[in-house]
């Protein structure tokens, strides 16, 4: 199995719901988050994909988040934006970026709220 990784980064804010603690309130970060792409074979030129669509299709999605409050923006105008669930979502989106890509699917989000604290979606 191939695997290839980007890595990109974005700033949003929010609140968590429903949390007891200081991440109740109204707070932003500076998110990194990691892109792993795999699949079981590689194109005639030796590429799983072209970094250059993969980071097309995660821009796509990543910029819309980008200076958003969180809260206002759906999913999370419903759904608690933790990053957990923010890392959920962005495989969705991504996923439906690639689907026609034959071969490849996205095995991994990793989305980093800190140098320190990450949270990690796998299908």
């Amino acid at each position: 199995m191939f695997e290839v990784t980007i890595e990109e980064t974005f700033a949003a804010g929010h609140a968590l719901r429903n949390y007891r603690g200081k991440c109740e309130n109204v707070h932003g970060h500076n998110y990194r988050c990691q892109v792993t792409l795999e699949g079981p074979e590689l194109d005639p030129i030796g590429l799983l994909v072209d970094f250059v669509e993969l980071k097309k299709v995660v821009h796509g999605v990543l910029d819309r988040m980008d200076h958003q409050w969180l809260n206002e923006f759906p999913p999370f105008d419903v759904l608690n934006p933790s990053a957990e669930n923010m890392a959920k979502y962005i495989y969705d989106e991504v996923s439906e970026g690639l689907k026609t890509r034959q071969g490849v699917r996205v095995g991994a989000i990793r989305l980093w709220e800190t140098d320190t604290a990450s949270a990690t979606y796998r299908p």
